[in-house]
């Protein structure tokens, strides 16, 4: 009913996963003599997505990944995208992306239709925009809520090696499983799909965390169906 309220209380959700994360990452880390942090092994997941538009939903999902100090490589063609990161973050990246492709899909197909002047279809490009956008701004309300989890943990004074260590293991399992990835870049064909979809994701719900604390809600590990 109130888009600012929901945009507030949704932005704290993902500061208190963010903030969960972190300082667990604080307690359980362990430091070396030589100042160097031993960070638990990285491991990775397959999130399986279902066509149409199977590009503009991993990005949502690379999104979430990239907010939650984990990495993602889509395979198009078999349809789905590998999530590498530590095994707390890869829950909060199911969990959440989970919730946010269900709303994203909910919000475009409420659209309907979308077709010219002339009457011809502009259905595909309307969606794939309104994806791509959805994704953009989740994207940036993530960042926000990171930045902010992580400035109120950082009070610890080894945060920044352990997150340096973390984020160096993730990088090793990355480049040891796709040794020849290539980066990807997007277009946007269509304004009022892009302008939709950024405005569904002002309103959209980022509130994982107690299914995230209370492991209530198990999703199967290796798939994900949108």
């Amino acid at each position: 009913t109130f888009p600012e309220e929901a945009e507030a209380l949704s932005a704290k959700a993902q500061e208190l996963m963010s903030r969960y994360s972190l300082e667990r990452i604080v307690v359980e880390s362990t430091i070396g003599a030589d100042g160097v942090a031993d960070p638990h092994p990285a491991a990775a997941r397959r999130l399986w997505l279902d066509n149409p538009y199977v590009a503009a939903k991993a990005m949502l999902v690379g999104a979430v990944a990239e907010a939650n100090r984990c990495r993602t490589v889509l395979s198009e063609k078999l349809g789905f995208t590998t999530v590498l990161g530590d095994e707390v973050d890869l829950e909060i990246v199911e969990l959440l992306s989970t919730s946010l492709l269900v709303q994203a899909t909910r919000a475009m197909v409420s659209a309907g239709s979308q077709l010219t002047r002339s009457g011809r279809s502009r259905t595909r490009s309307y969606r794939q925009s309104f994806l791509l956008a959805y994704a953009t701004r989740i994207g940036e309300r993530l960042s926000t809520a990171r930045d902010v989890s992580t400035a109120a943990v950082a009070e610890a004074a080894h945060l920044l090696p352990v997150l340096a260590a973390r984020e160096r293991v993730v990088d090793e399992l990355f480049e040891s499983m796709f040794p020849q990835s290539v980066s990807r870049s997007f277009s946007v064909g269509n304004a009022a799909g892009w302008h939709a979809g950024r405005a569904a994701a002002d309103l959209a719900v980022l509130d994982t965390r107690r299914a995230v604390d209370r492991k209530s809600t198990r999703l199967n590990s290796s798939h994900i169906t949108i």
